[in-house]
């Protein structure tokens, strides 16, 4: 087994996918890495969740979030090399994921007043990949803002409703807890 470490990093640049060395403070590096963030945060509420639906969702997501990291990760010189390995975030990721935002949403009733994240700890854990996944749609505009992103990319669109998927799953995960619990209402 390689060793995990290279040291080509000790001196603060990081390799993109496929070509090119930048700085590890580069826009595209915190972007790809905000979204690594947020996949290891889903993969924390999914280990705190007994069920099943929430945990195959959420393991749905973390595999896809690996790909739009990859897409993040690419110099757009090099989006054809990208092809050949992956394919691309398409209107049908985020149809699906509207889809099961949908489906989710059908089974309970949302509060009425803002909901404080923190009822159950999968829930926190799925609210705190949610926040960590706008902040990767904060940066993914900036890319596509700098000319890092193709413009055709569906990245954006794919991280704003993958981060609304979040906060519906967070809220199904404690759909039997009583609203107050969730909104801090008495």
């Amino acid at each position: 087994m390689p060793n995990v470490y290279t040291r080509y990093g000790d001196k603060g640049e990081t390799g993109l996918l496929y070509g090119g060395r930048v700085p590890k403070n580069d826009p595209r590096a915190e972007a790809y890495g905000t979204v690594d963030e947020a996949v290891s945060a889903i993969g924390l509420g999914r280990s705190h969740s007994e069920d099943d639906r929430v945990r195959d969702i959420a393991m749905a997501l973390q595999r896809e979030l690996f790909t739009v990291g990859a897409e993040l990760a690419t110099d757009v010189g090099h989006f054809q090399t990208f092809l050949k390995h992956f394919s691309p975030v398409t209107q049908e990721h985020v149809d699906t994921l509207e889809s099961t935002i949908d489906s989710l949403q059908e089974e309970f009733e949302l509060p009425r007043a803002f909901v404080i994240p923190g009822a159950t700890p999968a829930s926190a854990a799925l609210d705190l990949a949610r926040s960590t996944l706008r902040r990767a749609e904060r940066r993914a505009v900036g890319l596509m803002q700098d000319g890092y992103l193709r413009e055709e990319s569906l990245v954006i669109p794919y991280l704003n409703r993958a981060a609304d998927l979040l906060f519906i799953l967070a809220r199904y995960q404690d759909r039997r807890l009583p609203m107050e619990l969730l909104t801090g209402e008495q």
